[in-house]
């Protein structure tokens, strides 16, 4: 048994507009949009972390971000079968730090710099399986978003959206003619989405990114008693990682890329 974190899937929103999507109230999905933009990097001045190292890191926003994003369109509406990519790196140098930090915080710089090896932004136009059209964007020195984590998913009969950071709602719209009203209305999350209510009594109240976490690790202790892949598994993030492979060398050439299927079992589809 494995798990990998990828923890979004687990806010009972998303697990919400994943049951819209596959249980056919949003109809057929025609297309998607997801954009993982934040601000982390933004200053000129933060260090220049492994994040911005080729052999350290490979690839940078797109696994660092997009990888998420697309393992969270991919639970949601199903398997991303081909790429077109752009990435674009805006700051071409940062401090080297001369005190390591955790994370994005704790470091100290001094007056050199050296090279950022790879990008700070990809945007793409995907291909799903099932025909449906979508476009992904995500940048690691956007000015303003601070985890601006989006999905939106627009069908023949309806729609939903949700931002992490309001992780608790989800915006859903119903039907195509509902009149003079008609338009989103503002869902909060509740016992009957996800794991709410192991956690929450009633609505208007929250979860956060850590009770995300606790699921993820319930999961894989329930995949590890049960002998059953309950938790997002190995194949899934080897999913996600062609996702990335396919950005990558489509960015490279400017061509579309299918996305290699992986030989394993994913949770995404089931």
């Amino acid at each position: 048994m494995s798990a990998v974190g990828f923890n979004y899937r687990h806010t009972p929103a998303i697990e919400y507009m994943r049951h819209l999507v596959r249980s056919g109230e949003l109809g057929r999905i025609t297309n998607v949009r997801v954009w993982f933009i934040a601000d982390y990097n933004a200053s000129p001045m933060g260090p220049l972390t492994w994040r911005a190292s080729r052999e350290k890191a490979g690839a940078g926003v797109v696994p660092d971000l997009m990888s998420h994003g697309a393992d969270l369109a991919q639970y949601v509406v199903g398997r991303i079968a081909s790429v077109s990519a752009a990435t674009g790196t805006f700051i071409t140098e940062r401090p080297i730090p001369t005190r390591m930090g955790i994370g994005h915080s704790g470091f100290e710089i001094g007056d050199e710099v050296g090279p950022v090896e790879n990008e700070d932004y990809v945007a793409m136009l995907v291909r799903f399986d099932d025909g449906a059209i979508g476009t992904m964007e995500s940048s690691r020195v956007c000015v303003g978003p601070r985890a601006e984590y989006v999905v939106e998913v627009y069908g023949t009969q309806g729609s939903a959206r949700w931002n992490f950071e309001r992780l608790n709602e989800l915006e859903v719209c119903l039907g195509v003619d509902g009149g003079p009203t008609h338009g989103y209305t503002r869902a909060m999350a509740n016992p009957s989405w996800g794991e709410w209510h192991r956690y929450q009594p009633a609505i208007g109240t929250s979860m956060g990114f850590d009770d995300m976490k606790s699921i993820e690790a319930a999961q894989f202790i329930e995949s590890v008693t049960t002998g059953a892949q309950i938790a997002p598994s190995a194949a899934d993030a080897w999913c996600a990682a062609e996702v990335d492979e396919a950005i990558v060398a489509s960015a490279a050439d400017g061509q579309w890329h299918e996305v290699a299927r992986v030989d394993g079992a994913t949770t995404f589809d089931r």
